[in-house]
């Protein structure tokens, strides 16, 4: 039984009982360790361009490949999920992206480097549907979105995380940029204690036991198809913005001026992608308090249109202590509402086809995202970094008008 609602910043973590509580701990766990292996390659991508010779347009191709296949994991594993549960799901889509991130230091060209980033992201597309799902339905509906955003917010640890682990590989022990990638076999060992210590939520078993004859399009179709249109447009754009941003913001740091970089050293650039996961990190934990009393819509909103000031803002300096301060501000308001995803999808789809529909609206959009870092890469042959970088800005825009067509969620008990 939840407990009494508690009071200060984690009172709320009162309300949930054990179970609760662990399924919070794995996803967050997992979805960490995710943007641990994942981002590595951001962070790695100067060395590894010049050791294997590809140009930034390639680099961004591997960067679009990883997102495609993390859509189709999160597409398959949605399906998985519902079907086998989602403790296996999660188990399985943390090892899967944990062995092939440690198969990327392998790598001798381009082609076997996509390869292994291929199924490094159907695991890590399957981790978001199967954590999300498993979050959604172990927490009180008044939580819920304090909850997922405390699970979001482990994406930022493991950001930070990795620039740590970057940093003391490369630039401390003097190590080869595969040394990188082969500590990133780690996570696979959450398995063992998810295995071991996470129970599935109730209503799934509850819905195994009992089972709603509905299908995934009686639950996104018919009335519902503008709004999951909506919803899949909005993250499509959201994803969009995210990837252009992040994934070329190590290497916009620290390539030279005259390949259109800022020309930082690798501590320093390491340093601010550390400092920025600060800011990162409080966008996703605030999120979940103000969707919580504010509701989902006007906070989306409100974060999104002060993303793409700050992304404008951040691309038109090179002043390391104008961006020391700015980058906080940027990724608070560019990621934190990655918090309310998991609420709104889980508050508009029933228990049987929730992870399946959860993994349809993120990963769809995921699909149309993917060309990001490509384009990045792309346009910012042509144009400079910092005119590339800034399309981002443009996406925020785009997917805060999605909102008109999507309705207030919060507080929507969830069956």
């Amino acid at each position: 039984m939840a407990g009494a609602p508690g009071s200060g910043l984690f009172g709320w973590w009162q309300e949930g009982d054990a179970a609760a509580r662990k399924a919070l701990v794995a996803a967050s766990l997992g979805w960490m360790l995710d943007a641990f292996d994942v981002m590595l390659y951001a962070l790695v991508l100067k060395s590894l361009m010049a050791d294997l010779r590809i140009d930034s347009a390639t680099a961004g191709w591997v960067g679009s490949v990883t997102l495609l296949a993390a859509a189709g994991g999160g597409l398959m594993f949605g399906v998985l999920a519902d079907r086998l549960g989602r403790t296996r799901a999660l188990m399985l889509s943390v090892l899967l992206y944990s062995v092939f991130t440690a198969a990327c230091g392998f790598a001798q060209s381009a082609v076997q480097l996509a390869i292994f980033r291929i199924f490094l992201g159907i695991g890590m597309g399957g981790e978001w549907a199967s954590g999300a799902a498993l979050v959604s339905e172990t927490w009180p509906d008044r939580v819920r979105g304090r909850a997922l955003g405390f699970m979001q917010s482990a994406w930022a640890v493991g950001y930070a995380l990795a620039a740590l682990v970057n940093y003391l590989v490369q630039d401390v022990a003097g190590l080869n940029w595969r040394y990188v990638f082969f500590v990133g076999v780690l996570p696979a060992l959450v398995t063992w204690w998810i295995r071991r210590s996470v129970e599935e939520p109730a209503l799934w078993r509850r819905a195994q036991i009992e089972p709603r004859n509905i299908s995934v399009r009686q639950a996104m179709a018919g009335p519902m198809l503008r709004v999951t249109v909506a919803v899949t447009a909005m993250n499509a754009c959201c994803l969009f913005a995210w990837w252009a941003f992040n994934s070329w913001i190590p290497a916009y740091l620290s390539l030279p001026e005259a390949q259109g970089g800022v020309g930082f050293t690798g501590r320093v650039m390491s340093g601010l992608v550390f400092v920025n996961q600060i800011g990162m990190w409080f966008g996703y934990v605030t999120f979940g308090f103000i969707s919580d009393a504010a509701g989902r819509k006007r906070a989306y909103v409100a974060y999104l249109l002060l993303a793409a000031v700050s992304v404008w803002a951040y691309t038109s300096t090179r002043n390391p202590w104008v961006l020391l301060v700015l980058g906080p501000i940027t990724a608070f308001f560019a990621t934190g509402y990655f918090s309310g995803f998991g609420a709104v999808t889980a508050e508009l789809y029933p228990t049987a086809v929730r992870a399946t529909a959860q993994g349809f609206t993120y990963n769809l959009g995921r699909i149309a995202s993917a060309a990001a870092p490509w384009f990045v890469g792309d346009f910012a042959k042509a144009h400079g970094y910092p005119a590339a970088l800034s399309l981002a800005a443009t996406a925020f825009l785009l997917a805060a008008a999605f909102w008109i067509f999507i309705p207030e969620t919060k507080g929507r008990a969830i069956a």
